[in-house]
């Protein structure tokens, strides 16, 4: 007969991050933007495409709209455009609806949303890589940025996730997203920070609006960036950001459980910045936590069904599997370059079945020996 697992005792601790969110934020956001005002103004009904990319930041939609009203008074007309490269399945109504889970919709926002993926190639890079732009953004008179500082889940450089990346593989849309990635194979992702210099070169940037995030995921940090000094603010807030994101205190792990991943969470679904985790053609960069099993629950309704990600777990359940969509989980994983990513490992149809599974495989633990953890 089979042994029946005994399930190890846990307990539910709390970890001190660092707490460092603005306590004003309204009227930090309102001062970042005023202070800026001298610098901006238009000649009566020129356009700005205000970039939006599709993670969860904390007051994005706030953020959002104070730019765009903050854009009114000086005299433009602003609109908004989904920089999210393939996200939203790569389609328009796809994009709209990633925004809209932020609430970010032309009601709310009270400006158009133009979500066409057209791109077209507005220089080459020096590795022979086109520099594809979104032909919507391209056609309004100045094109703003807005997007969270942080360290990424798949390169380390000296600009990361930020404005940078979006004015390259977000605003590059689907074919310009694709085009990076596989470039960076052989390359590196170094090719973000000098792509984005011919871009600045080549278009109209008014100002980048750069968000730092605490340990808590709170809006710590605002700040209007011109574009002379925007890659040498983002070296510098990425910095901050790092020192302020959240780890996993325990290292090595047996198993891991993570209840939800989510392209509203991390860009494949569960930070490897966390997790300790990662499968890339460009190389391994995680050094800790060094972790055996990981074992996902479920997928984030805030996903909109995309399991980008799930490849990085050894177990998971019929429930995630049930809510994946297909389509949209293969389209990002080849746009990215990473198909082993989306790669679905064993489902259970419990959580139970999974942690059973993790348990026998992770070496020869007892409950009183194994290391595990769970996570959010």
């Amino acid at each position: 007969m089979e042994e029946t697992p005994i399930f190890p005792q846990v307990a539910t601790i709390s970890q001190s991050l660092v707490r460092s969110a603005i306590t004003d934020p309204d009227r930090v956001i309102d001062a970042a933007f005023s202070a800026h005002a001298p610098l901006c103004r238009s000649q009566e009904g020129e356009t700005v495409a205000v970039a939006v990319g599709s993670r969860k930041i904390d007051r994005l939609a706030h953020v959002t709209f104070r730019c765009l009203r903050f854009l009114e008074e000086r005299g433009f007309s602003p609109f908004i455009v989904p920089a999210m490269g393939s996200h939203g399945g790569a389609t328009p109504d796809g994009q709209r609806q990633v925004l809209a889970g932020l609430g970010i919709t032309e009601a709310s926002m009270k400006v158009p949303i133009q979500a066409d993926m057209a791109a077209r190639p507005i220089d080459t890079h020096a590795c022979g890589m086109e520099i594809l732009f979104s032909e919507a953004a391209l056609a309004a008179d100045y094109v703003v940025v807005i997007n969270r500082i942080k360290p990424h889940t798949k390169f380390r450089a000296n600009i990361e996730s930020g404005l940078c990346k979006m004015l390259t593989v977000g605003l590059g849309k689907a074919a310009g997203a694709q085009a990076y990635h596989r470039y960076a194979i052989g390359h590196s992702f170094g090719i973000i920070e000098s792509a984005a210099r011919q871009v600045m070169n080549r278009i109209r940037l008014l100002f980048g609006v750069a968000l730092v995030e605490d340990g808590y995921g709170r809006l710590a940090r605002i700040e209007i960036v011109t574009p002379e000094i925007l890659i040498e603010t983002e070296r510098s807030l990425l910095k901050t950001a790092a020192s302020m994101m959240g780890h996993i205190p325990f290292d090595p792990i047996d198993v891991l459980v993570v209840d939800h991943i989510g392209k509203d969470i991390s860009g494949i679904g569960m930070d490897s910045n966390v997790t300790g985790r990662h499968r890339d053609l460009t190389g391994d960069f995680c050094r800790s936590p060094h972790v055996r099993r990981i074992f996902v629950r479920d997928l984030s309704p805030g996903s909109d069904g995309n399991a980008n990600g799930i490849g990085l777990a050894d177990f998971t359940t019929r429930r995630l599997v049930e809510r994946l969509d297909y389509e949209k989980t293969r389209l990002n994983a080849v746009s990215a370059v990473s198909p082993e990513k989306a790669a679905l490992p064993l489902f259970y149809d419990c959580d139970r079945e999974a942690l059973e599974a993790c348990l026998s495989t992770c070496g020869a633990k007892s409950p009183e020996t194994v290391r595990l953890v769970r996570i959010r």
